[in-house]
């Protein structure tokens, strides 16, 4: 599922260092020439894709960056040190705009490939280069150049990690609320969202995944029943799928009063007539809506269904409004996608020896 996930920036490349006024002065040598170094070239920015991240979460919180400023030209024809490059990561397949310009920078479809976005100013340059036959003091050196600053929009189309299924009114919308700043539409009456809402879960700086709230399916989505077959498809393209269930039974227009297990079992039911391979994706059950009920009572409610269903994988049984429970979910995601990571990068490793 793609959809767009933005962040605008500011990169100031740093200002070459000046050039030196200097003059040769040591002992028995009375006729010592100019000798002011140049300064050093700025530190530039610069882009890299990187294949571990995904999202573009991180630059919400930093939204400057700034390469270092060249040393000044030093006497004894001593050059000024080069500023250092900022190098700023972002996910592959971004796309980088000139805000000021709208004109296309780039964009960055490779892991490891690198992109220029701030030039560095250039030193400049000492008295050494203004000696001449008719000027043999010269006192004249050059400031070191402005290094680019440049506001830029980073871009970036975005395949949802993790689908949310479920019937309409299942609490996907809430839950989505609940673990990222999405703010999908909620209410408390059974309809379903028109159009996916995408979230992006921060576990922390550099580690996150992207999650999708799917329009609730209704029988026969897999026949093109109301917006189902549509976004089934995009379900396929998720790496792992939430089970959104209400833990109480729930009267569905046209379906009648739904026990949780039946609600399981009827979208199940679609995915397996869509496409049988997707009932073998990874799909963890969540059972919400525990504020309804007393601890104990949501507790024994929420085995019951899980013995009923037979269900062998990962459960959870979660309060979405009150936001108990959901970010554990969220910690297990992580660490699901940590080891496919690792796993991948182990296969990579093996294919390349």
């Amino acid at each position: 599922m793609k959809l767009v996930d933005e962040a605008e920036i500011t990169v100031t490349a740093g200002n070459g260092g000046n050039g030196c006024i200097g003059f040769r002065r040591e002992k028995f040598i009375p006729l010592g020439g100019p000798d002011g170094g140049d300064g050093g070239a700025g530190g530039d920015v610069w882009l890299l894709a990187d294949e571990n991240l995904n999202t573009l979460v991180d630059f919400r919180h930093q939204t400057k960056f700034k390469a270092q400023r060249g040393e000044n030209g030093m006497g004894r024809q001593m050059y000024g040190k080069a500023g250092e490059d900022t190098v700023i990561t972002v996910p592959v397949g971004t796309v980088v705009h000139n805000v000021d310009t709208d004109e296309a920078i780039g964009d960055l479809t490779e892991h490891g490939q690198r992109l220029l976005v701030a030039k560095g100013g250039q030193g400049g340059l000492g008295n050494m280069h203004f000696k001449s036959s008719i000027n043999r003091t010269p006192r004249k050196a050059t400031p070191g150049g402005e290094g680019e600053t440049r506001t830029l929009r980073l871009e970036l189309k975005l395949l949802a990690d993790v689908g949310l299924l479920g019937f309409p009114n299942a609490g996907k919308s809430t839950f989505i609320r609940a673990v990222s700043a999405a703010t999908p539409k909620v209410a408390d009456y059974p309809f379903t969202t028109l159009y996916p809402n995408l979230g992006v879960v921060s576990v922390e700086p550099g580690r996150s995944f992207v999650i999708a709230d799917i329009p609730g399916l209704i029988e026969g989505a897999a026949d093109g029943a109301g917006l189902g077959s549509l976004f089934l498809r995009h379900v396929q393209r998720t790496r792992l799928l939430l089970h959104l269930v209400d833990i109480a039974p729930m009267e569905y227009e046209g379906q009648g009063l739904m026990s949780p297990a039946e609600q399981v079992r009827a979208i199940e039911h679609e995915l397996r007539k869509y496409d049988p391979d997707m009932l073998e994706k990874p799909r963890w059950l969540v059972l919400n809506k525990a504020d309804l009920m007393f601890e104990d009572e949501a507790k024994e409610a929420a085995e019951a269904i899980v013995a009923e269903l037979g269900w062998t994988g990962p459960w959870y049984l979660v309060s979405a409004l009150g936001r108990e429970g959901t970010w554990p979910i969220m910690l297990s995601v992580q660490a699901f996608f940590d080891r496919l990571r690792e796993e991948e990068l182990e296969a990579r490793a093996q294919a390349d020896a």
